[in-house]
């Protein structure tokens, strides 16, 4: 690991101007993804801002009935929220699908949005990566691929995103919201913050210079039957080859959001309109003009089925309910 200096944040702007003002400097709260990129020196930053002592640890009611959940906020109290548990159940069955016990107590809801990939190219810094090192290509397009995107990416980058619970905040619309270098407050609708790789999958969110999250927003709740189902090779800390993040209506209608599969979670709000047709017209569309390698080719047939399983037993559960 290499050198850097460090300093405890007194208020969000002067955390958001000493981090816009000062090359290398990053945010660190739980740390259980910059420590471990830091160890491997995939990140390198020269200066670090503790954000704990900011008071973002507060998930409160919204005057429109949904709820704010601070950047801070442990995933573990965020998964057992009464009120997340009561009405955005997706959410809560994300988190507890997510990593290990012992991370989920450390592991925040800013930081678990802006959790790097897992793509064991970008890992390797023997390896090409265009998103560790821009421009030096991408050895994930002619190697090991099968956990990797097959909807989103592009010839720079085939990396998937990894957070279980940014898949289920997508299915919700949650709004990310943040503090600006020049001390303006900010709003993202989820569906912006994660960036598809283009040309440059090195800029992997919409944030700027020193932006930072201090909180995620829900809309009021929606009802029905909410369900995450996370396919993986085994039953605990290990990431997902295909999510289902779903919120189904008595009628048939509802949400989806996949994970595993693309660069950011992954919804096409226009397939949703197929729900009551089922898992097949719904995936046609979902994952429209995909371009899985050999090696990832299953993703979209076991997709469909991850999806038809999650559909089946909501209409059960629906009707004893």
């Amino acid at each position: 690991m290499r050198a850097f200096s460090y300093e405890r944040a007194t208020s969000p702007t002067r955390a958001a101007a000493a981090a816009a003002k000062t090359k290398g400097a990053k945010f660190i709260a739980g740390g259980t993804n910059l420590l471990d990129l830091m160890k491997l020196e995939i990140e390198t930053p020269s200066h670090l801002i503790d954000v704990c002592g900011l008071g973002f640890d507060k998930i409160e009611q919204t005057p429109d009935g949904g709820l704010r959940i601070g950047a801070l906020v442990r995933n573990t109290d965020l998964a057992a929220d009464p009120r997340v548990r009561r009405d955005y159940g997706v959410l809560s069955r994300a988190l507890v699908a997510g990593a290990s016990g012992q991370l989920r107590n450390k592991a925040t809801t800013a930081g678990n949005l802006l959790q790097r990939t897992r793509c064991p190219y970008f890992y390797d810094t023997n390896q090409s990566c265009n998103k560790r090192r821009p421009g030096s290509g991408c050895a994930a397009l002619g190697g090991f691929s099968r956990q990797l995107a097959v909807i989103g990416a592009s010839e720079a980058c085939i990396a998937t995103h990894p957070s279980d619970m940014a898949v289920a905040m997508r299915a919700l619309d949650a709004t990310v919201e943040t503090v600006q270098a020049d001390g303006k407050a900010r709003r993202i609708p989820i569906a912006d913050f994660h960036k598809l790789p283009g040309e440059t999958p090195h800029l992997e969110t919409a944030l700027e210079a020193g932006e930072l999250i201090t909180a995620v927003t829900l809309p009021r709740p929606l009802g029905g039957v909410h369900a995450y189902h996370k396919v993986r090779d085994r039953a605990s800390y290990a990431f997902a080859l295909v999510s289902v993040a779903a919120v189904v209506q008595p009628d048939g209608t509802g949400r989806v959001a996949l994970g595993g599969v693309a660069p950011k979670p992954w919804r096409v709000e226009a397939a949703e309109a197929r729900m009551p047709q089922g898992a097949k017209a719904v995936t046609a569309e979902l994952l429209a003009g995909a371009k899985p390698t050999p090696e990832n080719a299953f993703k979209l047939p076991l997709a469909e089925r991850t999806l038809g399983a999650v559909l089946a037993a909501s209409r059960v559960q629906a009707a004893r309910a």
